[in-house]
């Protein structure tokens, strides 16, 4: 093992930086040249890398964002994977760490399974990838998302509205719920738990009868509400890359709201939730992801993620995490107690929870 490169693939996620960091540190320490491969996979077909080492990445580690860019492409849907295989080999690269998320490690997998030597990073803010207990840029995120909530409070109390907080969480609620719970929002729904649109605005409608002026509603984007008939309040759109476009599911609750009589105001966090520097506990786990991965390369390790499990780093085959989704699971949350539930529109849930399966479910908190 002489020669090790790294790629950063799907969206960005605050640590990223701090991964590479460890990569080339570990990288040096143990004589091995490091390269970074720009834009994900493409950078593989069209032989687009960079040289990285202590001195290059030095200040990389506060850093936000991905300093080799990242693109959403996956080679084999594209019929292009033996290019990448034969990119990695042209590059002359013995081993290479990919930091990404669902749609990475799946892709991860199957070029492990074409014989290359891949060890791949958990990365999303959603931390919806199973094998461990948590993946960096998850702490960041719901940090920017409590901070925000923490300043709502004020507006929402000074005008005696529901003000509906959109936090990202496609298919998995841990933002929302972490958020929420820290956040001290009055309610919080998650894609684990669909819920009736009418119970929701019989909840909001009640407030004042319980006692209360004001609420902070916190809303997953990929939370599932359904009419009476059973329709979704909002479907999510399929973007030409074949990914499903969620969001502004708070903007068509608000108008619910608004029509049964309820003062309610959105507003949708978006991408700064996954923006700007990452906290200090993201980038101690992601210098630890960085520099374990390299080190599994260099014992000759491969077709594995590495993942964190009671603060020890471990590793999880990537079969065990190919195509397969890590859910919020109250059951296993401390504070579950604080989650007490909507009622649960049964089926909701429909094609969206085929082919990803979790751990596990969760609730709409109500309090």
């Amino acid at each position: 093992m002489k020669r090790i490169g790294v790629l950063t693939g799907g969206g960005d996620a605050p640590g990223i930086n701090a991964v590479i960091r460890g990569c080339s540190l570990r990288a040096e320490s143990l004589g091995l040249e490091f390269i970074g491969v720009r834009r994900a996979w493409i950078g593989l077909k069209e032989r687009d890398t960079v040289p990285l080492d202590s001195h290059v990445t030095a200040h990389w580690l506060g850093r936000g964002g991905t300093e080799l860019r990242t693109r959403r492409y996956n080679p084999f849907d594209e019929g292009e994977e033996q290019l990448i295989v034969e990119g990695f080999a042209e590059l002359g690269l013995d081993g290479l760490v990919a930091i990404g998320g669902d749609g990475t490690l799946t892709t991860c997998y199957g070029l492990h399974k074409l014989g290359m030597p891949i060890v791949g990073v958990p990365k999303t803010i959603d931390n919806d990838i199973p094998g461990t207990d948590q993946t960096f840029g998850f702490d960041t995120a719901v940090q920017a998302a409590c901070d925000a909530i923490d300043r709502l409070h004020t507006t929402a109390a000074s005008h005696g509205r529901v003000l509906i907080v959109e936090v990202m969480g496609r298919y998995a609620g841990w933002i929302a719920a972490y958020a929420g719970v820290a956040g001290d929002a009055a309610l919080v729904l998650i894609p684990e738990h669909p819920v009736r649109l009418a119970d929701v605005i019989e909840w909001a409608k009640g407030l004042k009868q319980r006692g209360r002026e004001y609420a902070i509603l916190v809303v997953a984007e990929g939370a599932l509400m359904v009419r009476d008939d059973g329709v979704p309040l909002v479907r999510g759109e399929v973007t030409p890359e074949g990914y499903e476009k969620l969001g502004g599911v708070s903007v068509h609750l608000a108008r619910e709201l608004m029509a049964a009589g309820v003062d309610a105001r959105t507003i949708i966090l978006g991408h700064i939730q996954r923006g700007g520097p990452p906290s200090a506990f993201d980038r101690m786990l992601s210098l630890r992801y960085g520099a374990r991965a390299v080190e599994l390369l260099a014992k000759g390790v491969s077709g594995v993620m590495v993942a964190l499990s009671d603060n020890h780093m471990i590793t999880v085959p990537l079969a065990e995490v190919a195509g397969r989704r890590r859910l919020f699971d109250s059951a296993r949350f401390d504070l579950a107690w604080m989650l007490p539930r909507l009622p649960l529109a049964d089926g909701a849930l429909g094609d969206r929870a085929e082919g990803a399966p979790g751990d596990g479910g969760g609730p709409a908190a109500d309090r």
